[in-house]
C-alpha cells in the first residue's frame, strides 16, 4: 500500500528547530501536492504547509517566517524545516500527498489520497 512515511519529530524546547521528513516509495513526489498537516491534542487538524505541482506553497499564518517547506526530488523527500518552535507547535505532524485537484494550496484536505501514521513534535521547556 502507498504510504507516505514521516520522521524528524521529538521533544525540543521553545525557540528550538526539527527537520520533519516525509518519503513515499512508489510514489514520486514531484508528480503530487505534498502537505503537512498536525492535530494537536483536543484540536482539529489544520494544515501547515504545502507545496503543491503548480503554483505557490502555502502556510498557515501561525507558522509563516518560521517554517520552510521544500523537495529534494533527488531524494524523493519533502521537508518541512521548523524554526522558533513554540509551544503551540506542539503536535502530531502528517505528511499528505495528492492530485493536482486537492485544496492543499490553501490548508485543505480535499484530494490528499495518501496520508502517513504522524510524527510527534513536543515543543516544552
Amino acid at each position: 500500500q502507498l504510504q507516505p512515511v514521516e520522521s524528524g519529530g521529538g521533544l525540543v524546547q521553545p525557540g528550538g528547530s526539527l527537520r520533519l521528513s516525509c518519503v513515499a516509495s512508489g510514489l514520486p513526489l514531484d508528480s503530487y501536492d505534498i502537505g503537512w498537516y498536525r492535530q494537536a491534542p483536543g484540536k482539529e487538524r489544520e494544515g501547515v504547509s504545502c507545496i503543491p505541482i503548480e503554483g505557490q506553497t502555502y502556510y498557515a499564518e501561525s507558522v509563516k517566517g518560521r517554517f520552510t517547506i521544500s523537495r529534494d526530488n533527488a531524494k524523493n523527500t519533502v521537508y518541512l524545516q521548523m524554526n522558533n518552535l513554540k509551544p503551540d507547535d506542539t503536535a502530531v505532524y502528517y505528511c499528505a500527498v495528492g492530485s493536482a485537484r486537492s485544496m492543499c494550496f490553501i490548508g485543505g484536505s480535499y484530494g490528499m489520497d495518501y496520508w502517513g501514521k504522524g510524527t510527534l513534535v513536543t515543543v516544552s521547556s
